[in-house]
């Protein structure tokens, strides 16, 4: 990951670092909180600054309130209700998200799944437009694989800030390592601000839970003490 900073509304963005003349791979790809105007790449969101030197990616981290859901994220939602072709799934946006039918490892007409209302899933959004219904599929369509998408069964689902969650998905967040050696344990996390859970007993689901949402403005070695200490009084 590449320096950070802070930007506001309105601030251009400088994305020529990572781009290589006639490079096809060099194509930026912009996130959460960035848009182009003409040639211009401008925030719209304050928040931190990322960019990815690898995948040339640039988006802006910040705590809103709401969702804003954007192509590519993983989300964890709750089926609300059941049409013709699929289903509406809160992913807690401005609106419901579409999940067809088919938007799943192996589904075809003849063998669909059956999911009831209330049910957990964790999808990508594939179809995010400010004038459109967001889009959800629970497998990757570009491998035809589920990779982890799909139907949450069991387990403890909870809510947390959009900030929280993305620096979840990070290999080295530290509640999640510091878990991991200590609790056997399953975690989704959607970029929507919610998370998945499932451990070995419900004390142990809590104490997970707990643990990621104590997390959220502690550093790395609080962290660990604060594992440490939920650990003791299980």
């Amino acid at each position: 990951m590449a320096d950070t900073k802070v930007v506001i509304p309105g601030d251009i963005i400088d994305t020529t670092t990572h781009m290589e003349t006639g490079d096809e791979d060099s194509v930026v790809r912009l996130g959460p909180g960035l848009t182009q105007i003409n040639d211009s790449v401008t925030s719209f969101s304050a928040g931190v600054l990322h960019d990815n030197a690898e995948t040339h990616q640039h988006w802006v981290v910040s705590n809103k309130r709401r969702y804003v859901p954007s192509e590519g994220e993983p989300v964890v939602g709750v089926v609300m209700a059941r049409h013709g072709e699929g289903y509406r799934v809160d992913i807690g946006s401005a609106h419901d998200a579409l999940l067809s039918l088919l938007a799943f490892e192996g589904a075809t007409k003849r063998n669909k799944p059956n999911l009831a209302i209330g049910t957990v899933v964790y999808g990508r959004v594939v179809v995010a437009n400010p004038v459109m219904d967001p889009e959800i599929e629970c497998y990757n369509s570009n491998t035809g694989k589920a990779e982890g998408y799909g139907e949450l069964s069991s387990g403890f689902t909870f809510k947390c800030s959009l900030g929280l969650a993305r620096r979840l998905m990070d290999a080295q967040a530290p509640v999640l390592s510091a878990l991991g050696s200590e609790v056997p344990f399953e975690a989704a996390v959607g970029l929507n601000g919610r998370v998945w859970v499932h451990a070995e007993t419900p004390a142990a689901t809590i104490l997970v839970a707990n643990a990621i949402r104590n997390s959220e403005f502690l550093d790395a070695r609080q962290t660990k003490q604060m594992v440490k200490e939920l650990l003791e009084r299980q």
